[in-house]
């Protein structure tokens, strides 16, 4: 069996900048896309906040981009799932959903994560039609209208307050009669005059032809139902990182994001990095998750520098 230099495991801007600078580095990366090739930009519509694209740019095609430059520069990419891993050795093992196993030296992690949902028929409908599950990534398609967003936690939270810059109104979806928010978040939202929390409330449904022009809200203790003309809806329940297959095998926070040493991409097992989403818990764009992977591809080699491998 061939031991490759650096395998790659998850495409998306993490997966396909740790490819670009790895096979610059004659490292001859390989890459296994996964399930979801591209990751989560390929669900997405405008994408204007990525530099390089002043007129911006459609989620599919950036990473269609993406995926050119790493093969112009030599990665071989196969739309292979990893099912399972082995990092008890120094050589890594890697199975495939096709039962074949592959060997490396390092692994670059970029599996990514995915937005929770509520899981409403309309909500899937409305899909880039003015359902979004990132603020920061298409607040500003919505500047000057009114937005809800769904949620209780310090994500719901900090969407709110930022579209509270944007929007004149923002209605703020909490299931429970409080929220599970840091206080310090909680304060900032109950600061905020434009954000008009409704408590103990659930969204029921979307309303919209061709686009969302509301959503239709029930108060789950009195039963009332309410429709609130918005044309933004964000759902912020959060995300779960897509790393399940490193469970007790690689050290994670609480929610499962990858933990990473200091201001690299490490791991607790030497010769795997963690990039992108599936580390990063905090910032989740596509610009960051590029530079996690540039870090990844960058530590990877100087690993293999250090253990003589190149």
């Amino acid at each position: 069996m061939d031991i490759q230099k650096c395998i790659i495991i998850g495409s998306g801007p993490a997966g396909y900048t740790a490819a670009i600078y790895a096979a610059r580095a004659n490292l001859d990366p390989v890459m296994y896309v996964g399930s979801e090739p591209g990751g989560q930009l390929m669900i997405t519509t405008d994408v204007e906040n990525y530099p390089g694209y002043p007129d911006g740019v459609q989620g599919p095609v950036m990473m269609e981009d993406f995926r050119k430059q790493a093969e112009r520069f030599g990665t071989k990419i196969f739309y292979n799932v990893v099912t399972e891993v082995d990092f008890s050795q120094d050589v890594h093992t890697l199975t495939l959903d096709n039962g074949e196993k592959v060997q490396a030296h390092t692994v670059v992690i970029a599996t990514g994560a995915s937005a929770k949902w509520l899981g409403l028929p309309s909500e899937k409908a409305f899909m880039n039609k003015g359902v979004s599950a990132c603020a920061v990534c298409d607040g500003f398609f919505f500047k000057g209208q009114k937005v809800a967003v769904v949620g209780g936690g310090d994500t719901a939270a900090e969407e709110a307050t930022y579209l509270s810059k944007l929007s004149p109104e923002v209605h703020l979806l909490v299931r429970r009669d409080e929220m599970r928010a840091s206080k310090i978040m909680q304060d900032r939202v109950m600061r905020t005059e434009n954000i008009k929390i409704h408590w103990n409330t659930e969204a029921r449904e979307i309303l919209g032809n061709g686009e969302v022009t509301g959503v239709r809200v029930q108060n789950n203790q009195t039963k009332e139902v309410t429709d609130l003309d918005i044309t933004g809806f964000f759902v912020a329940i959060g995300h779960s990182p897509n790393t399940e297959i490193f469970h007790n095998i690689l050290t994670m926070d609480e929610t499962g994001y990858i933990v990473t040493k200091g201001k690299t991409t490490e791991t607790n097992i030497p010769g795997v990095f963690a990039s992108g989403d599936a580390q990063d818990r905090k910032y989740r764009q596509a610009v960051t998750a590029a530079g996690t992977g540039c870090m990844a591809a960058l530590d990877a080699e100087a690993y293999l520098v250090e253990k003589g491998i190149i």
